[in-house]
């Protein structure tokens, strides 16, 4: 296939609003892509390389050769330079890939350029988030979605499934199965203002477990191999020497754990969450913060995949293999009052607030399923930073106003629902300053500088309201600041449907 038939159904995705009508566009397209450059297609389309990364960013594609006439470039060929590109390394490798990527765009046409350029810097934004490639695989290789989304939880690369798919259809993507030292990506919990409400939209009985402001993790254990990984899937085994002992020390030697590390103080008492993550992160040098581990959900234990069992067999799961020092607190009730209870306890012991699961939930990986609702003592969400305005008096000379935007998973943007400089301390100015700076985006109008939306920030909240200011027809009360979520993607911020809810 050419290169020029994604260039044009990327445009095309782009230009349709309609969620619809992008998968139409996407599903045509991978109708009739081969077998050896599907998972090609399918990663280029969704804005990623199947390198990662190779090493090129804006300042390397400044300078480009003329475009061809005519598209000649298959994507087997692009994607052979991208990997010559990655393989540069050592003395002479700088000049060397400059050569490459001038050879990778004289081989392209105008549009193909312009393709390649957003898809190289990451601003292939057209709205074909995975849930939308989802759709659009399963139009195209006549399956579920719901089996493209089981196997996505089990692979964890989208263009990898899509490929199967497309070449084997239902049984390709049933090989697929949880292996220890490859992590899934993470259920996540919706949100609800009460225990109360969440008990009452569960309808029964359910468990209540704290909260931690920790990093989440997944711990996987064959043999006396351990790896760790984060909550957006980074390998952080060496960073955290006192998970892999806990592992280490467990009977059982074949598992995979979720759970949470976090750093307590002598009395037991959580660390703010800045120490967590700043230990965590550490990859060299002295470790003085010792990490805690609590584990809340076993997805395979003794080589046996738990994913689909309910949320009660799991953690029975879970008790049998691991003392109970190590399991987060849970309390299981039916009763509005014990959980309020429950919940106002760990508010007092210093935590986030609580989780409330029902037990028949099975472990819906990478998604926010209706069986877990978190509940906080106040209103918070994840937003991501769209803009920031220079700020004056005081912060002159610094990045001060936020820009904040919820997610809209239906078109692939971001809805502004508001601005705050509320709760920034002259330590998070500096830092946000020098973060935005990278990840300007465009022209600025002197005053305000539109920034690329990777930035999540937890902002609290004191409701939310109509409004006609914003484009998403609402806006936040009192916003304020009270962290940045450098182990969260913007993928993952909460989304304008959430926000929708909460309005009276």
């Amino acid at each position: 296939m050419l290169l020029i038939d994604l260039a044009r159904t990327s445009a095309a995705v782009a230009a349709d609003s309609a969620r619809l009508a992008k998968i139409r566009h996407l599903a045509e397209l991978l109708g009739r892509v081969g077998a050896d450059e599907a998972e090609i297609a399918i990663a280029y389309l969704s804005g990623e390389l199947p390198q990662r990364q190779i090493g090129v960013g804006w300042r390397s594609l400044q300078e480009l050769p003329e475009p061809r006439l005519a598209a000649t470039a298959t994507l087997t060929q692009i994607d052979a330079l991208l990997e010559r590109i990655k393989a540069q390394s050592g003395q002479g490798s700088q000049a060397a890939r400059k050569q490459l990527v001038a050879e990778l765009f004289g081989a392209a046409t105008r549009q193909e350029q312009a393709f390649l350029g957003r898809l190289l810097t990451g601003e292939l934004r057209q709205g074909a988030l995975d849930g939308v490639m989802i759709e659009a695989i399963a139009k195209a290789a006549e399956v579920p979605s719901a089996e493209v989304r089981r196997a996505l939880m089990l692979r964890g690369w989208l263009p990898a499934v899509g490929a199967a798919a497309l070449a084997g259809g239902v049984d390709a993507l049933r090989d697929f199965h949880l292996e220890v030292g490859r992590p899934v990506a993470p259920m996540l919990a919706q949100s609800a203002p009460t225990v109360t409400a969440a008990l009452e939209k569960i309808g029964g009985p359910a468990a209540v477990e704290w909260k931690l402001d920790g990093i989440r993790v997944q711990a996987h254990r064959s043999g006396d191999v351990v790896g760790v990984f984060t909550r957006t899937l980074e390998d952080i085994t060496a960073q955290v020497p006192e998970l892999v002992q806990a592992m280490l020390g467990l009977e059982r030697t074949d598992l995979v754990l979720d759970g949470e590390v976090i750093a307590l103080r002598a009395d037991g008492w959580p660390e703010p969450f800045q120490v967590t993550a700043a230990r965590v992160a550490t990859k060299v040098g002295p470790r003085e913060v010792p990490l805690s581990v609590f584990f809340f959900d076993a997805l395979r234990v003794d080589g046996v995949d738990l994913l689909d069992l309910p949320d009660a067999e799991r953690h029975a799961a879970l008790a049998g293999a691991v003392p109970d020092e190590l399991i987060t607190p849970r309390l299981v009730t039916g009763d509005a009052e014990d959980g309020e209870a429950f919940f106002a306890d760990a508010v007092r012991r210093g935590h986030e607030g609580v989780v409330v699961k029902a037990p028949q939930t099975a472990y819906a990986a990478g998604r926010r399923g209706a069986g877990w609702i978190k509940v906080k003592p106040r209103h918070t969400l994840d937003l991501v930073v769209l803009a920031v305005e220079w700020g004056h008096g005081r912060r002159e000379g610094k990045l001060s106003n936020l820009h904040l935007g919820a997610l809209d998973p239906e078109t692939g943007d971001y809805v502004m629902l508001g601005k705050t400089f509320k709760g920034l301390t002259d330590e998070l100015l500096a830092w946000q300053t020098e973060q935005f700076l990278r990840l300007a985006d465009g022209p600025t109008d002197g005053w305000t500088v539109t920034v690329k939306p990777m930035m999540v920030v937890e902002i609290a909240f004191d409701g939310v309201q109509r409004s006609t200011r914003y484009p998403g027809g609402m806006a936040l009360r009192f916003a304020r600041v009270l962290r940045y979520r450098p182990d969260k993607r913007a993928e993952e911020a909460d989304t304008i449907a959430m926000v929708r809810a909460l309005l009276p």
